[in-house]
């Protein structure tokens, strides 16, 4: 019989540890992210040194051992934790006779894969060339001739003689000059619900972490009549989704918020790609509170909590308030949906810890609204349906003459509800 089951590229992880406290999870990482690539990982190899080997990364005797455990488990890769120079890439595929790929390389691979939206192809076709383009060689080594092969998009497999820098440089010209005019079209969907006047929330975090998933419980349990349409990619795999998702939270007479959902962050996240996708993490330097989204059951979470603080001090949304929300409690063996400072345990599952974290939310996004009691006659009935959706209703009560509203306002929104503010000179609650 014929075995049509696609096989998927043996791998060999190794990395030089420096004196790294978290190698070992950044080795982990590592080859999780090999399985997301369709990588089967066979082995792992470490060497511990003061200094990276500037010509081949590894010293002579390491680079001996690992060819020799690769080909004994028939790897036809290696995969390196650390961003490597051109040299030691060539260097080490001659030395092992493996194609040799880098972290950056690996996560560019990924990405290339999961693009779906003319935004993020171009994102990521962006930071492939720039990444390239300092490694053209005119190597005589057939391996040399492959790279580039396992990603997705153009230009991917060309031969390095066939491309030269100036064609790149032209490439790279173009592909700038065209999400330029992606990202104003995107800038202007942003700028159409900001003139909406509700509240933005942007969840972030680590990938894999449950944001997706979060974002999906919410639309489930307050916007069940379009929840099976917007409805947004998760899956249990790091950058299961790299696109943007934006939906309106309908909370009822509690108010309601947009939400996004945004690119997942990993340690030792190439700077290109940073840089590419800045125009897709927009959508949380907009935001008026983060919700940054944490593995609770992860052993490395406070890892992945100092990263996302290092993207987004990058980004330059580190400024903005935020809350800590941690997921998959639901995988601890702590008592959850639970409120504690800035901190929410909660189950991204369980539909009691998505009403609480809607509570939380809200708490925070409406923290800097004004509470003021109303009385809108009975023909202002657009003015109430505005109040419904931009602001947020404590109490609400119909008279004879006219309806009684206690409602929590933006001050972007006062000017608007004056007339009809009960409480002496327009005071406080």
């Amino acid at each position: 019989m014929i075995d049509n089951q696609p096989h998927k590229t043996k791998a060999y992880i190794a990395g030089v540890n420096v004196a790294d406290a978290n190698f070992s999870y950044h080795m982990s990482e590592l080859a999780a992210l090999c399985e997301a690539n369709n990588f089967e990982v066979v082995g792992q190899n470490q060497q511990n040194l003061e200094s990276i080997v500037a010509a081949s990364y590894f010293g002579l005797g390491k680079i001996n051992e690992i060819k020799h455990f690769a080909q004994g488990l028939k790897a036809t890769v290696l995969v390196l934790n650390d961003e490597l120079s051109p040299v030691q890439i060539r260097n080490l595929e001659k030395m092992t006779k493996l194609r040799v790929i880098d972290r950056t390389e690996l996560i560019l691979e990924i990405f290339a894969s999961r693009a779906q939206t003319r935004q993020a192809k171009l994102q990521v076709e962006l930071a492939r060339l720039q990444y390239e383009l300092p490694r053209l060689h005119p190597s005589e080594n057939n391996l040399d001739q492959q790279r580039g092969g396992g990603f997705t998009n153009r230009g991917a497999g060309e031969s390095k003689l066939e491309i030269n820098r100036r064609t790149i440089g032209k490439q790279i010209s173009a592909i700038k000059k065209e999400l330029r005019a992606v990202s104003r079209q995107e800038a202007l969907k942003a700028s159409r619900r900001n003139q909406s006047g509700l509240p933005k929330a942007a969840l972030i975090g680590y990938t894999n972490a449950g944001k997706s998933t979060t974002l999906n419980s919410l639309l489930q349990v307050f916007n069940q009549d379009q929840a099976p349409k917007k409805q947004v990619f998760a899956k249990n795999m790091l950058f299961a989704t790299l696109d943007t998702s934006v939906r309106h939270i309908d909370l009822g007479k509690q108010g309601g918020f947009i939400l996004s959902d945004t690119v997942g962050f990993i340690s030792k996240l190439p700077h290109n790609l940073i840089e590419s996708f800045k125009a897709t993490l927009q959508e949380a330097k907009d935001a008026d509170l983060l919700i940054n989204v944490v593995d609770a059951s992860d052993p490395n979470m406070l890892q992945m909590i100092r990263t996302t603080q290092q993207v987004l001090a990058e980004i330059g949304a580190g400024d903005i308030p935020m809350i800590t929300a941690y997921n998959k409690a639901d995988l601890t063996e702590r008592s959850y949906p639970q409120i504690e400072g800035n901190d929410i345990l909660y189950s991204a599952v369980d539909p009691e810890s998505i009403k609480l974290l809607a509570k939380f939310i809200t708490q925070k996004i409406f923290a800097s609204y004004q509470a003021y009691r109303l009385l809108l006659p009975l023909n202002h009935g657009s003015d109430l349906a505005y109040l419904h959706e931009h602001a947020q209703i404590l109490q609400e009560d119909y008279t004879a003459d006219s309806i009684k509203v206690e409602a929590r306002i933006s001050q972007r929104d006062l000017d608007r509800f004056k007339p009809f503010i009960a409480n002496k000179a327009g005071e406080k609650l």
